[in-house]
């Protein structure tokens, strides 16, 4: 059966005081999301995206991944929305999300915002992703290029994100996946400062857990300017396991969940 052995970090970086994104990676769901909001919250945002993932995802065996990431961006966002009732402080706050979950051999991903996914099959780097980003647009359109994007002034100006003022639009699609397959997950603390060419390099190790580290040293040595989070996952085929995980980042950090007990894992999916 198809399932993920991973490996994964969350670093803060070299300027800011505290770390925005949270990350989780078990054998069956890979999670990034970058918290946004700064005093609003950022962190509450995406420990709560992680943790209300990662606990629909583990009650859902058996059913269909998109469906089950579909209704978790929902639930995400009546927990932000409850978040910011309780704590009117927390207005603003909100997340990206990018999440990938596989079940019995079907594999989907949920996006949101300007995280990204990849993936290295046979060599080759791929950007399973789409930025939901102003210069995405501009991309898109053909008025500038992936590379003046890449040094464009408002190349962080998210315009698609999961909050409590918005609902938002996710990219859930069906992934093909097969063994040998290596995805990485990561925040734009990575590839704000990071190509795609130095990151598939870094990739280019047996290893993820040497994968993981020579990623976010990429970033600290490039300047590390932001919070960085990576998870490299092999696809590998072996014998079910408990669908536990370890958890990255703000997730580490139980306290910042927004009411964990009101969500409702037996309607997960």
């Amino acid at each position: 059966m198809l399932r993920f052995s991973s490996s994964g970090r969350s670093h803060p970086g070299l300027v800011r005081g505290n770390n925005e994104d949270a990350g989780f990676a078990g054998p069956y769901l890979q999670v990034v999301a970058d918290g946004v909001g700064g005093a609003a919250a950022g962190e509450v945002a995406s420990a709560t995206a992680a943790y209300v993932v990662s606990a629909l995802a583990g009650a859902s065996s058996g059913r269909d991944p998109a469906d089950v990431l579909t209704h978790a961006v929902q639930v995400v966002h009546e927990q932000l929305v409850a978040g910011t009732a309780a704590v009117p402080e927390r207005a603003g706050m909100g997340t990206t999300l990018t999440a990938l979950l596989v079940d019995e051999g079907r594999c989907a991903l949920a996006h949101v915002g300007d995280s990204r996914a990849y993936v290295l099959r046979d060599g080759e780097l791929s950007q399973v992703t789409r930025d939901h980003t102003y210069v995405q647009t501009l991309v898109d359109a053909g008025v500038i290029s992936r590379e003046e994007a890449r040094r464009h002034p408002r190349k962080n100006v998210v315009i698609n994100a999961l909050e409590a003022s918005t609902l938002a639009k996710p990219d859930v699609t069906v992934v093909g996946i097969v063994e040998g397959d290596r995805f990485l997950l990561c925040s734009d603390g990575l590839t704000d400062l990071v190509d795609d060419d130095t990151i598939a390099r870094c990739l280019d190790t047996a290893d993820p857990d040497d994968a993981v580290a020579r990623l976010v040293q990429a970033a600290l040595d490039a300047g590390g300017t932001d919070n960085v989070t990576a998870l490299v996952s092999d696809v590998v085929d072996g014998p079910r396991l408990v669908p536990d995980g370890s958890m990255f980042g703000a997730f580490a950090d139980p306290t910042l969940v927004v009411d964990p007990a009101a969500v409702h894992t037996e309607s997960a999916g």
